[in-house]
């Protein structure tokens, strides 16, 4: 299972709209965002890698004026750590990744006076970045190039859904990749603070995660914040898989 959440990660990459190949790494460049969560590398699962190769990579994020970051399944390469470290690399987070099947998935209701469906217009996509961008401590003001990113993740073939309130306004949502080998990550849940506690968050988690299924995906995987989190998560059938590693050098 390590190997297929890594090469996941490898294509989703891969699949960015400036993507760079370097030795046994590949960064997914956006041109359109500085931001080190879109722009980050990922090496190649089982990928043999050398100080050179490391060195090479920081080269090419400094040629692109991004800061070097990765992610990536810990046991896939398992002496990278060492060799980013001793390039000057810090820890970020270390996370357990948790994975869901058909069988373990469980469908809890949508709370009263909301619905789920997928956004089909811009400024749908727009006010669920919003409630995202907040969620996560961000800005929520939403740029031209946040909703196309959205889109293009939905023409892709990805999963983006959003709770919407009876008069028509977001209430949370999030989303998943692309299924590549037939499995998807599922990430940017979120939930505007009236709403929460209420059991929003997993409905939103099922229901992506079900229609990743429903369109031939066999495995959703995800990575909890924080223990509210890995609840919400254990209860719609995600449960501890592999580790992953954050990265990156000032």
């Amino acid at each position: 299972m390590d190997a297929r959440i890594q090469q996941s990660v490898v294509v989703n990459l891969s699949r960015r709209p400036a993507p760079v190949e370097v030795g046994p790494f590949v960064i997914g460049l956006d041109p359109t965002t500085t931001s080190p969560y879109v722009n980050y590398a990922t090496p190649r699962p089982g990928a043999a890698v050398t100080a050179a190769d490391v060195a090479a990579l920081v080269a090419a994020f400094h040629a692109a004026d991004r800061r070097p970051r990765l992610e990536y399944v810990t046991s896939c390469v398992p002496d990278l750590e060492a060799l980013l470290t001793a390039a000057g690399f810090t820890v970020e987070a270390r996370h357990t990744y948790l994975v869901c099947v058909p069988d373990t998935l469980a469908s809890p209701p949508v709370p009263d006076h909301l619905s789920l469906c997928e956004p089909a217009t811009d400024s749908q996509r727009a006010a669920l970045i919003s409630v995202q961008n907040e969620a996560f401590g961000g800005d929520p003001a939403v740029s031209e190039a946040d909703v196309a990113r959205l889109r293009r993740q939905q023409d892709a073939g990805g999963v983006v859904v959003t709770a919407v309130t009876e008069d028509g306004g977001c209430a949370g949502g999030g989303g998943a990749a692309a299924p590549v080998g037939a499995v998807s990550e599922v990430a940017g849940i979120a939930v505007r603070a009236p709403f929460r506690r209420r059991g929003l968050a997993s409905a939103i988690t099922a229901d992506v995660t079900r229609r990743l299924f429903d369109a031939g995906a066999e495995v959703a995987w995800l990575e909890a914040g924080g223990e509210d989190s890995w609840r919400v998560y254990e209860r719609v059938g995600y449960r501890p898989g592999g580790r992953r590693l954050y990265t990156s050098m000032d």
